[in-house]
């Protein structure tokens, strides 16, 4: 029998049992579709920092009080008299630029928001960090040393609060219930799926300090090496000076961090690379369960069809034809659950990025390793029961009732 014969007789079958078909295709359908969501949810999140890597100075330096990242600002053991101390007892640094970031409750009106990440920072922190506005301005050096309550909103606190036919520009929010006049908007950062960086209000370091926070104190600092080259030399005066500034005797250990910047989202590219490894091998867990289920379909297939078999084997149709037109059956129903699956992964992903805001990224790599894995599913948990089928002997099968 010619292969496109045997390819009209396997869609004949399959189509004479429609329900059963889609359903048996419904396993490899969630399979595909979570594997590309899952790989999307990751490369996205890669994407994200790959973004911020590529914006981020090699010779910026991120110095925050306590012995690593995570601790909370209410531990820090650094004042603004240190970033002075820095810039003028060193020889290796540029630009020095405090901040303090706290959670502070957002409103607007009569309107309450969630809480959001407040930043207090100096004039030069969009600058230091590649950042641009979207509308408005910052605010100046004489505005924050004045310690004025000026605030600068990430898109996502512009959407949550804002109608869109309203400007934010010169309107007033509250945060922890102290008024502050939005002066400026920054476009959309993105982020990973679990941290946006959208979702933030810069305000003058003086106004966070007096006005929200009553701290003297700063969680962190960015410093800028004059050079690559001096990065090391840099790291080592930070040091010194720190140490001298919070007068640690030899022996006792640091109560400040110094990090590249670009090492922190290095290590935060190689977690979210083994996130997204775990979540497809997750989801990829599905596409087996649904191959298992093509199996199971297609040896009942065989059963039914087993006194077909035997008439078509008496009348001269080969052992290779018969095993050609299951295991063709069994790849239509996983190419096409493949296919489908490919859909919806794509529109999940979409309305994931739309929803929520997060970072998803859907790579022709992802479609056609899915795709190619489900067509592969269906070769394999197709074979036995074709296998069968082409073995039956044909005086048993004619005898089958």
């Amino acid at each position: 029998m010619l292969f496109f014969e045997i390819l009209a007789v396997a869609l004949q079958s399959l189509r004479a049992n429609l329900l059963r078909s889609i359903l048996t295709m419904l396993g490899v359908i969630i399979g595909v579709g979570a594997v590309i969501t899952m790989v999307a949810l990751g490369e996205g999140a890669q994407a994200s920092v790959n973004s911020q890597l590529e914006r981020l100075g090699a010779n910026n330096l991120s110095v925050r009080s306590g012995q690593g990242w995570g601790r909370s600002s209410r531990g820090a053991k650094m004042k603004i008299e240190d970033v002075h101390e820095l810039i003028e007892n060193s020889t290796s640094i540029g630009r020095v630029i405090p901040e303090l970031s706290q959670n502070a409750q957002l409103e607007y009106k009569n309107q309450s928001g969630s809480s959001t990440s407040v930043l207090g920072t100096w004039p030069g922190y969009l600058e230091m960090n590649n950042w641009q506005l979207e509308s408005g301005r910052f605010f100046t050096e004489t505005e924050q040393e004045g310690a004025r309550r000026l605030a600068v909103i990430g898109m996502e606190v512009k959407d949550n609060l804002f109608p869109a036919h309203i400007d934010p520009i010169g309107e007033q929010i509250r945060l922890n219930g102290l008024s502050f006049e939005v002066i400026g908007t920054l476009p959309e950062k993105g982020g990973s799926s679990f941290f946006s960086r959208d979702n933030i209000v810069i305000v003058p370091l003086a106004s966070a300090q007096r006005r929200l926070f009553g701290s003297d104190l700063i969680s962190s600092m960015t410093v800028e090496a004059l050079s690559e080259d001096h990065v090391t030399m840099a790291m080592a005066e930070i040091e010194s000076v720190l140490r001298r500034q919070h007068r640690l005797r030899p022996g006792v250990e640091n109560d400040f961090s110094i990090s590249r910047q670009t090492e922190f989202l290095s290590v935060m590219q190689d977690a979210n690379q083994t996130f997204t490894l775990l979540l497809a091998g997750i989801a990829g867990i599905s596409l087996v369960v649904g191959g298992i289920g093509i199996m199971n379909i297609m040896l009942v297939s065989v059963t039914e069809r087993t006194r077909e078999i035997g008439i078509r084997k008496s009348i001269g149709a080969r052992k290779s034809a018969i095993q050609l037109q299951f295991l063709i059956e069994a790849v239509t129903l996983s190419c096409m659950g493949g296919a489908l699956g490919i859909a919806i992964g794509y529109l999940a992903s979409e309305q994931l990025g739309t929803r929520f805001g997060w970072s998803m990224l859907v790579s022709p790599d992802s479609v056609m390793l899915a795709f190619g894995f489900s067509a592969a599913i269906g070769i394999v948990f197709g074979f036995y029961p074709a296998r069968r089928a082409s073995k039956l002997d044909p005086i048993e099968a004619l005898r089958y009732d």
